[in-house]
Formats: structure tokens, sequence, C-alpha cells
């Protein structure tokens, strides 16, 4: 894989597939729920599910989204192609799963093991490039050259688009901003929390929701498998609690930060927001204000924008992993 775009011409999906399929679909599978789509030749939504994801279960997730890809195709008389998006990325140099905050994933090989659970191929790529490219593609970041789409949730990851393509890079870690340094950190800030990953002080420990309600919380450390409550820290604010609203700035002057870097990087027209943190709706206004001091330019024209598809857009965009016949597919 080069260190460029990673988008390759693709096969039609029926000579890759051994058959024509009747619809896709895409699977994001978090860390708390696996969800389901199935998409018409279209791109319109003909079937959606969601079910909880077996908690340190390896095999149990397997067989829970070979369940759902069976109920779905039973509830829709057809057989459709599988995309899947993951917390994680699949080594280019062994084949499992890495760097994945559902740990039970890692050292798996979860595109074999499901490719053999499903009988056909299947395609895997990292749950944010999954956001990435359904938001470049027709949602908030639609006609922009360069885009670089966030998740805040349970984790943070990041995905780069790059003309309609996806960058993953010879690593498969393209975008990867969560496990670096929160930048610019203040001496309230050092050493950090530590993170599952083994270091101290990543992006993801701050910015996550559990990186908020820690924060909120005063936690001094962030235990994996916390609730992602950064909602009730925004309904405490609303309702006046100083320490909330304290919280919250805080937090948006971290993600400024965070985000000051990749611009000063790969200077992307447009950076969207993803998962539930995105919901909150001072970011759209303080971030961009936050992040000037920080990007090493007159003027910043990146626009910061919130998802067009909702929790939509990482499953819309597993299902893409397969493309028409003449399309090309951006592969993880």
């Amino acid at each position: 894989m080069s260190a460029s775009l990673s988008a390759r011409p693709a096969p039609d999906p029926a000579s890759a597939l051994g058959f024509v399929p009747d619809f896709r679909l895409g699977i994001d599978l978090g860390g708390t729920k696996i969800e389901i789509i199935a998409l018409g030749p279209d791109g319109t939504e003909r079937l959606r599910k969601r079910v909880p994801t077996p908690q340190g279960d390896y095999a149990g997730t397997v067989r829970a989204i070979a369940a759902l890809v069976a109920d779905s195709e039973g509830a829709l008389g057809g057989r459709g192609s599988v995309g899947v998006g993951i917390p994680g990325a699949i080594s280019p140099a062994t084949g499992l799963v890495k760097n994945a905050n559902s740990t039970a994933l890692i050292g798996h090989p979860l595109d074999r093991d499901l490719a053999a659970a499903l009988g056909r191929p299947v395609r895997v790529a990292n749950d944010a490039n999954c956001f990435a490219m359904s938001e470049a593609t027709d949602g908030a970041g639609a006609g922009a050259e360069v885009v670089f789409g966030v998740i805040l949730g349970t984790g943070c990851g990041g995905g780069i688009v790059v003309h309609g393509r996806v960058l993953t890079g010879p690593n498969a870690i393209a975008g990867e901003w969560g496990h670096n340094p929160l930048p610019w950190a203040g001496a309230d800030e050092m050493p950090g929390r530590r993170c599952y990953c083994g270091r101290v002080g990543c992006i993801e420990t701050w910015l996550s929701g559990p990186g908020l309600a820690a924060d909120y919380a005063g936690s001094a450390e962030l235990p994996r498998g916390r609730a992602a409550d950064a909602g009730l820290v925004a309904e405490h604010a609303a309702a006046g609690d100083a320490d909330a609203r304290a919280a919250l700035d805080r937090h948006a002057d971290r993600l400024a930060r965070a985000l000051a870097a990749i611009i000063n990087v790969i200077d992307p027209d447009v950076i969207v927001l993803g998962g539930g943190l995105s919901k909150l709706d001072h970011l759209y206004e303080q971030v961009p204000r936050l992040w000037l001091p920080w990007i090493f330019t007159d003027r910043c024209a990146t626009r910061l924008r919130r998802n067009r598809h909702g929790d939509s857009s990482g499953v819309r965009g597993a299902a893409w992993l397969w493309p028409p016949a003449g399309r090309t597919a951006a592969r993880d």
C-alpha cells in the first residue's frame, strides 16, 4: 500500500463476491452497539437494526454480526455485500486488528473470520474513515477537496478524505490523532491521564465522552468502560452548574488545540465532527475562535461543521466500501 491515497481501482463487486449483490450491507461495530444498514442500488435505506455489542467477547461479536446479516437478508429476501467499520484497523503487516479501543478485537483476523462466518468476502475499514468518506461524499464535507472527519464518542478517532478518496497510509493509521499527546498542554494537564493504549496524556483521554465526564468528576485517571455521559455534563451546565460549564469550556479549548495541530499539518477545507459529542452546540462557535492563536497562518479558512448524516454516517460509509460497478472504493 502506498503512503499516498489508498483507493485503488476496484473490481466489479459481482466479480469479487462471486455473486451479484441485491443490496449493500454496512455494519458499524462500536464499543456498545452493533448497527447494520441495507442500502439499495441507488443508495436508499432499506433496513436498519442495532443490537448491543457483546462486551469483551470476540467470538460472540462475530456471531452477533453473522446473525444480523442473516436476519437482514431474510427480511429483505436477497443477498448483500458486507462492509464493516471498526474502532481500529487491520494491520497491513499481520492481517490482525490493531489500535482498537474495543480491545477484544485486537490481535484477531476479523475480516477473515467474518468472511468464513458469512461465506463471502468482507471489507473492513476504520470507523472514522467510514465516517469521513460518508460525510465527504454527500454530507457536510461534500464538494470539499480535503476533509478531516472526527469522531468524538466513547473513543476519539479521525479520517482523511482527499479528492473523494480515503487516505490510510502504509501503516493504516492516517488520521489517528486520538493517540497523540494533547498539543500545547498546560501545567495542569501534565502528565495527563493514563490511556488504554498504555501511554499517558493521549488526546482521547481528554476529548472523548468518558474524558469529558472524568474531567467534570475530577477523576485523575480515565477508567475503561465508563459510560460516556457527556450529555449529562451539558445538561448540568445548562442548568447553571458552574463546574459543568467550566468542564465544557476546558473541553472546547483542548479540542481547538488538537484541531489546530491537524490544520497545521494537512490544512483541510472542512473538519466534520461526529460521535455523541458532536451534538454539543457550543463547539461550532467556540472552537473556530479558540483555534486561531495556534494555527500558523494569518487567516484560517477551514470550516468546522456538524455532520449531516448523524449516527448514520459511519454505517453508511461501511456500506459504500463495496461500490457500484465502474466506481472505486477506498480500502483499509
